[in-house]
């Protein structure tokens, strides 16, 4: 695979899709309402996944309001209803009749955030993978999939994606502690669509700082003559090009140094207003091991 991946395509949706591994995976384990999963640690704090909210929302809400019942998942919200809530506020303005479920696979959990229950706007349920028998338009589900190996987080995959309502979503990644850095894969019925990074860049020496927060699917793939390893490679290239931009400010820099990929034909998706936020969205293809 070239460094390149094929011109860019700019303000297009998501298309372009790769299929899901297909290798038999351990089974998940089950919980006592058959929900299949885990429990994480259930670490949490207000505003960790604005990253990704910010771009659910801008980019989002169409398919949410097109959708007959916009119905949005959030699994695995950990100790504190606090994420899901924040989740409920900042898509509620755009979508009418939105309703955000939290699931947890520790029934203790969902018992914890009983008084903030709001149906139908807001509730929570125990569930896993399976999404409790919920066909949700979209999935948001951070920070659930760290402590299972590839194959396992693979099949997490496919047995959410299998559980989502006609034309669903599924975004699922990682972010740090205080929500600084993340990286998330957006997915469909058919497999992953798009691979996106987004930092607060002025706590970044160099790009590929985000290579720690790759999901489980690339983050092993992070070697040279990976896709995903000369993708970052070009980023950090590109970034102390850039350097001279550093003075008028880090989003800047950012800024040109995604330009600097962009004319160099990596396959971005979406707008370019996005990149001032410390975002890029890349279509999986371009990434994918191989």
């Amino acid at each position: 695979m070239s460094e390149a991946g094929g011109r860019p395509r700019r303000g297009v949706d998501h298309k372009g899709r790769a299929s899901l591994p297909r290798k038999a995976a351990p089974r998940l384990a089950a919980g006592r309402a058959r929900a299949l999963g885990l429990p994480t640690r259930g670490t949490t704090n207000a505003n960790r996944l604005r990253r990704v909210d910010r771009w659910l929302r801008a980019t989002q809400v169409p398919r949410l309001r097109d959708a007959a019942r916009p119905l949005v998942v959030d699994l695995g919200y950990g100790s504190s209803a606090v994420t899901t809530l924040e989740l409920a506020d900042r898509l509620g303005p755009e979508v009418h009749g939105l309703e955000v479920v939290g699931l947890e696979i520790d029934p203790e959990r969902v018992t914890a955030v009983a008084a903030d229950r709001d149906p139908p706007r807001v509730d929570f349920r125990v569930g896993g993978f399976e999404l409790a028998g919920l066909r949700p338009v979209l999935v948001r589900a951070f920070n659930v999939l760290r402590q299972y190996d590839e194959e396992s987080a693979a099949q997490a995959w496919q047995t959410m994606c299998a559980a989502l309502g006609p034309g669903g979503l599924l975004v699922e990644g990682t972010c740090d502690e205080w929500g600084r850095r993340s990286a998330w894969v957006a997915l469909d019925a058919d497999g992953p669509l798009t691979l996106t990074l987004s930092a607060r860049v002025s706590d970044l020496d160099e790009p590929s700082d985000l290579a720690e927060r790759l999901p489980k699917a690339l983050i092993h793939h992070n070697v040279p003559g990976q896709p995903v390893h000369v993708f970052l490679r070009a980023l950090d290239t590109a970034w102390a090009t850039a350097a001279g931009l550093s003075t008028f400010g880090p989003r800047q820099r950012w800024t040109a140094a995604v330009e600097t990929l962009a004319g160099q034909g990596w396959p971005f998706v979406g707008s370019s207003r996005r990149w001032r936020h410390g975002e890029v969205t890349v279509r999986w293809s371009a990434v994918a091991p191989v």
